[in-house]
């Protein structure tokens, strides 16, 4: 399974106070809030730690049919500002991040040999939801595929597995 999530920079700096009091609590475990508090960019660190826990929480929602804001039960497990995983419930789900310019892009998978399977889909792509839960519709199939769509601000990204 794949999830995906993209977050603009310069809109979240205008949208979000994150720093306000209590913000961090709300949403950050606290060896999160520790990365947060010693990055040499908190406000990137914030955006990178947030894109996780939404690509692996359209995982979640998609194996589980559990919908909800739970953020501090998708707890992050950084490895580097590219790389880690995401737990949650029971469930592990693996992380690449990509932060270029003003945009961070995740993509979350269940297995970690799937991240040689992602690839990135026009936008223009057949897709349909079922319980709010986007799919590719194959042509020749007519079969239904799992894919990942993800906006805010300028950018969006649609992201599915290989077949």
């Amino acid at each position: 399974m794949i999830g995906n999530d993209i977050v603009d920079l310069a809109l979240a700096r205008f949208e979000s106070n994150w720093k306000r009091p209590g913000y961090l609590d709300k949403i950050f475990t606290p060896d999160e809030q520790l990365l947060i508090s010693t990055a040499a960019n908190p406000d990137t660190m914030v955006w990178n730690l947030w894109s996780r826990k939404e690509a692996a929480y359209k995982i979640y929602n998609r194996a589980t049919g559990i919908r909800g804001y739970f953020p501090l039960k998708l707890v992050c497990v950084y490895e580097n500002a590219n790389n880690g995983f995401v737990l949650c419930n029971g469930h592990t789900f693996y992380t690449k991040t990509k932060i270029v310019k003003d945009k961070i892009h995740t993509v979350a998978v269940t297995d970690i040999m799937d991240f040689k399977l992602v690839t990135e889909l026009e936008p223009e792509i057949k897709i349909i939801k079922r319980k709010g839960i986007p799919f590719l519709i194959e042509d020749i199939t007519n079969s239904l595929n799992p894919v990942s769509v993800s906006h805010h601000g300028r950018f969006s990204a649609f992201v599915g597995l290989k077949q």
